[in-house]
């Protein structure tokens, strides 16, 4: 009698990115210098490993685009269905004007990378690329807010970079901008009509036309977790971001059992009101989002 073909067991790879500084030879001369997001890196490398994840771990200087992106590609290219891919990212958040005209604000929401930003779209195009069955959790503990008045009010280090430092950055590397943009609409087959963006973004999904829009084209299944809502700034802090700090506590060393669902909620009833954590969801993803969270 023929053998019945084993079950293949859910392969796991998590990506874990810090920085607490950028190269101000990109940056218009500003380092961008934060505390806790390396901290955070390594501590969410821990919890990965801790659910038998296989971790990689890029700080500061690491953390480039060509890294990050190679980092990312390796893992679409190696998961199939079933299989899990977990990426944080803690640093700055930053914006590029947007040329493709997807944007209603005009500007391009993006993760500061130590030698150059992370457009949204870029993210949004490498996601796509996962196969359909997996499942994809993103943590973002940055901010895009265009206002930092309520980090000025309530002090401490916010997680967004300066709109002018923003402005001057995307002035001196225009070029490398604007046809990076056009680059990923042309290979995600778009035209320059309003698409899906942002896989970045600190918006509801519920009342966004255009995360709907992405959510019907994404393959894998995709949860993101947010540090802030889209008028907010995420804060740095001593040992852990704001976000992370609380996101840690909620996990309680795996003591947790709710689902991503409830995860979220709980994070967010410790978190102040300046700061209030956004959830949202790509492709097909209501299944996930009812699993305990960072299991395999």
């Amino acid at each position: 009698m023929p053998k019945t073909p084993s079950t293949r067991a859910a392969r796991a790879l998590s990506l874990h990115l810090g920085l607490n500084a950028v190269n101000p030879a990109h940056y218009a001369g500003w380092s961008g210098k934060l505390s806790a997001c390396e901290f955070d890196a390594k501590d969410m490398a821990t919890l990965a490993k801790s659910r038998k994840m296989q971790s990689t771990v890029l700080l500061t200087k690491k953390a480039t685009r060509r890294t990050v992106l190679a980092a990312i590609r390796a893992a679409a290219k190696n998961l199939r269905s079933g299989d899990l891919f977990f990426l944080t990212y803690s640093g700055h958040g930053g914006q590029v004007k947007d040329v493709t005209g997807e944007e209603a604000d005009k500007l391009d929401e993006t993760w500061c990378l130590y030698d150059g930003e992370l457009i949204d779209d870029e993210l949004y195009l490498e996601l796509s690329r996962f196969a359909a069955g997996v499942r994809v959790l993103v943590l973002s503990d940055s901010c895009h807010s265009g206002t930092v008045t309520r980090a000025r009010e309530i002090g401490g280090r916010s997680k967004m970079m300066p709109p002018d430092v923003a402005e001057r950055t995307y002035d001196a590397h225009k070029g490398f901008y604007d046809k990076l943009q056009r680059d990923v609409a042309k290979a995600a087959g778009r035209s320059g009509a309003v698409d899906p963006d942002s896989a970045l973004a600190n918006a509801h999904a519920s009342a966004s036309h255009r995360l709907v829009r992405i959510g019907t084209k994404a393959k894998a299944a995709v949860i993101l977790l947010s540090g802030c809502q889209d008028n907010q700034t995420s804060m740095d802090g001593d040992k852990n971001g704001a976000f992370t700090e609380q996101l840690l506590k909620v996990w309680n060393r795996g003591a947790y059992r709710g689902t991503y669902t409830a995860f979220h909620a709980a994070i967010v009833k410790q978190m102040p009101n300046s700061q209030r954590p956004n959830m949202f969801m790509l492709g097909p993803a209501t299944p996930f989002a009812k699993q305990q969270p960072f299991s395999v």
